[in-house]
């Protein structure tokens, strides 16, 4: 196949382009590099199957026959959406929107990487596919909560009414390397601090809790749902369950780190509770992932000691 993935130079869009390559298709990696970075494919330099377009998917374009179109372009990170809120708006809806036009144009399958984040502050625990989500609509993450659940919506709306084969993938915390070690999100933060000798930096109380699945889990899971004919969404992450506190101590052990832990405020709107309910996912496409967390910081060891060193 010839496979079309926006946000190729991304965390995850790199990696989904090392996985559908090694498969045996051709891939076309579309990115503006807002947020992506073209260290993260320059491994593919002389991959004849490998063409990379810097392009902003806001601005319609024609890639030529394509069969498969994964859209994985937005920035993810609290820190860039934040930063680009407008851009994480238009990426989510016009974007969207042109991406979905080419897989109408072509009959290409459609996969869209959805985010836990549509389920808000969770009022239900764990979170299945059926909650509503509890979204604050005008809240500073409002920009990139509201950019994927409108996203969802456009994606249902070209399955319902223009036929194109769809599927929704609602991604959890996801790590391991290519992770941007300045991104603001939890893994980064404390590897990168540890790694330096800094304070590991805690907002809030340390009680809240997030669910961490290594990369490489998370893509085989991506590309399981991606041949089934599921069209609703799907959680894919990983449901075991850490406090950021147990979290930051399990980083401390797998990095020999003495740093202290340091607490600061809460942000507004941050989650207090975040755990997939994949039961849709082991039930639908039999997937559930196989790497832990201290295992899959021990895997990113060494990719976020050498982005230290690289700007020391």
């Amino acid at each position: 196949m010839r496979v079309l993935i926006t946000g190729a130079a991304g965390f995850l869009g790199s990696h989904l382009t090392d996985a559908v390559l090694a498969e045996g298709h051709e891939v076309l990696g579309v990115d503006n590099l807002c947020t992506g970075s073209l260290d993260n494919l320059a491994h593919l330099e002389h991959e004849p199957r490998f063409e990379f377009l810097e392009q902003d998917i806001c601005q319609p374009f024609d890639p030529g026959k394509v069969d498969y179109v994964f859209n994985f372009a937005s920035p993810a990170s609290p820190a860039d959406y934040m930063r680009l809120g407008i851009e994480t708006l238009m990426v989510g809806s016009a974007g969207t929107r042109n991406i979905l036009e080419i897989a109408a144009k072509y009959q290409a399958r459609f996969l869209h990487a959805s985010t836990s984040e549509c389920y808000g502050d969770p009022d239900e625990h764990p979170q299945t596919e059926a909650y509503w989500g509890n979204v604050n609509p005008i809240g500073p993450r409002s920009v990139y909560d509201e950019a994927k659940r409108f996203s969802e919506a456009l994606v249902t709306a070209y399955c319902r009414y223009r036929n194109v084969d769809t599927r929704l993938v609602r991604i959890f915390n996801t790590y391991g390397p290519r992770l941007q070690a300045n991104d603001g999100r939890v893994i980064s933060n404390f590897m990168t601090q540890a790694l330096r000798g800094d304070d590991l930096t805690i907002y809030g109380d340390g009680g809240q809790t997030r669910s961490f699945c290594y990369v490489s889990d998370e893509i085989d899971g991506i590309l399981t749902l991606s041949r089934s004919d599921e069209h609703t969404p799907v959680n894919i992450g990983n449901p075991s369950e850490w406090t950021i506190l147990d979290c930051a101590n399990a980083v401390k052990k797998v990095t020999g780190s003495s740093s202290k832990i340091v607490f600061h405020p809460l942000p507004q709107d941050d989650p207090t509770q975040r755990q997939p309910d994949i039961t849709k996912a082991r039930t639908l496409l039999g997937w559930e992932p196989k790497i832990d967390l201290e295992t899959g910081l021990k895997l990113s060891l060494d990719y976020f000691r050498s982005s230290i060193e690289a700007v020391a």
